[in-house]
């Protein structure tokens, strides 16, 4: 039986999310035993995020003729064709496509979004009836935190990885060592008004922020100056750090804010507290979709950790310039109590891999 092909395509938008979502799905289809092809327009962030590499998986350069709807010829499409979050496939790649004597399973991989029409569009099919792609069928494929959903990543071994973790060891070999008492807090954020406010709060009690590389680690810089500390708060600035390597620093805090799809994922897998700062939009549409996982995190949640948690992440991600504030951090028991608790009902459910896979073979 020859080895699945797949072809995976990605568009870098900004702030490297896309592909940040994209090569860990790749690198997890690859080690369950798929070939997977990566057409992706920018690489730069995968010599940082992945200089290894993957076995299993080729990075390719999109198409670079993809605008004159033509690819090149000898490209012969893969068993399975995912095109990640709507970057749209060049036109004489489904032209193959179309053409072969058995059509690819082509997959429309959507945004994660814990909004109700997410169940009610996962799985659903979309027959082409013109262009291109005529009288082939693209599947909507979402991911999500209900069993009526494509789930999340969560590759094998994961469990096994967090057990035989060492946070001290890991966190002196990256030269940071936390002192008694202190919390520790990691930052990976966008453009974020409220850091002022945050930092505020943190000089007030025994904490260490450790602060990503890019946007966090300048803004940090600005509000605190070449010292890095205020009041009982001092900061450090990471280097860029490996996919795996993220991991381990969520797993080594007591506190991770996160942005964006793949951290806000793995900051659930860690089972720490944690605040998660949505992707802006323009209209306003994000505070719709943050509002909406809420409503499931902290559905069983204690009004006395529920109230907290909602107004604190409200004020996160919906902070004007006039902000002077933040909601008081909500460091209690019941805050680790429910991340513990939401991971194993998240545990409890199939991931993405797993997910497509199944389909894919239900569908050939």
């Amino acid at each position: 039986m020859s080895t699945p092909r797949w072809d995976l395509f990605c568009r870098v938008i900004d702030n490297h999310g896309d592909i940040g979502v994209c090569w860990r799905l790749a690198a997890d289809l690859a080690a369950r035993g798929v070939q997977v092809r990566l057409w992706i327009d920018d690489v730069s962030a995968l010599s940082w995020m992945a200089p290894a590499g993957a076995a299993g998986v080729t990075v390719l350069g999109w198409p670079s003729n993809a605008n004159d709807g033509e690819c090149d010829s000898a490209v012969v499409p893969g068993d399975v064709v995912i095109e990640a979050f709507g970057c749209e496939l060049p036109d004489g790649f489904v032209r193959r496509m179309a053409a072969m004597p058995r059509a690819p399973v082509w997959i429309n991989l959507e945004y994660l979004s814990a909004e109700p029409f997410v169940e009610r569009s996962h799985g659903l099919v979309s027959p082409q009836l013109s262009g291109p792609g005529a009288g082939l069928r693209k599947w909507f494929f979402y991911p999500g935190f209900t069993a009526r959903t494509g789930g999340v990543i969560r590759e094998p071994g994961l469990v096994q990885r967090q057990q035989a973790f060492d946070a001290a060891t890991w966190l002196r070999a990256l030269g940071v060592q936390p002192r008694e008492g202190e919390h520790v807090v990691s930052l990976f954020c966008y453009e974020q008004v409220a850091l002022p406010a945050l930092l505020d709060q943190l000089s007030q009690q025994p904490s260490l922020l450790l602060a990503t590389h890019g946007h966090a680690a300048r803004q940090v810089k600005e509000c605190l100056g070449s010292a890095l500390q205020r009041g009982a708060m001092r900061a450090q600035l990471l280097p860029a750090l490996k996919q795996r390597e993220y991991d381990h620093l969520l797993w080594s805090c007591d506190l991770n804010f996160v942005r964006g799809e793949d951290s806000f994922v793995r900051a659930q897998w860690a089972g720490k507290p944690f605040v998660w700062q949505i992707y802006p939009q323009d209209d306003g549409a994000h505070l719709v979709k943050l509002d909406a996982f809420l409503a499931l995190f902290t559905a069983d949640a204690e009004p006395i950790i529920a109230e907290p948690l909602r107004a604190l992440w409200q004020a996160w991600n919906a902070g004007g310039p006039g902000m002077t504030a933040l909601p008081a951090l909500p460091f209690r028991p019941e805050w680790a109590r429910l991340c513990i608790e939401w991971r194993a009902g998240l545990w409890a459910q199939a991931d993405l891999s797993t997910q497509l896979l199944g389909f894919i073979a239900d569908s050939r």
